[in-house]
């Protein structure tokens, strides 16, 4: 288990926009691919989005494709999620996963729960006017 750390969730109205941060301490992200998943009250949790470990290659869940926006600054030791154009049902607490250690590559895994090691505590994201 790594020491990962979720932050920027809040209350938003819808159309609004937040950005999530994953940080890391204590280790380094770069060999890491990380994602973003959800869990909304009484529902599943689902990946939203992965990024590769060097950044070069993203992959996202349809249903937030063209709204949200996965990108890392490795010398931050930091993964970011931007969302836009928020709706209701994006509702949910977030969370950041890593897998790997994967080299300094530009593979993206699929979003597997089962793949991804080490889990944050999340954050809670309400979108509600």
């Amino acid at each position: 288990q790594l020491p990962l750390v979720e932050s920027g969730g809040g209350l938003v109205q819808p159309g609004g926009s937040l950005r999530l941060s994953c940080a890391a301490s204590g280790f380094t992200l770069d060999y890491y691919a990380i994602g973003w998943f959800r869990q909304a009250p009484g529902k599943e949790r689902e990946g939203v989005s992965c990024i590769s470990p060097s950044g070069g290659s993203t992959t996202s869940a349809d249903s937030v494709k063209g709204r949200f926006t996965i990108s890392r600054d490795n010398a931050k030791n930091t993964v970011y999620l931007q969302m836009n154009s928020l709706k209701p049902e994006d509702t949910a607490v977030y969370y950041c996963a890593a897998v790997g250690p994967l080299g300094y590559s530009d593979y993206v895994p699929d979003l597997n729960i089962a793949d991804f090691s080490s889990w944050g505590q999340g954050t809670q994201v309400t979108v509600s006017s």
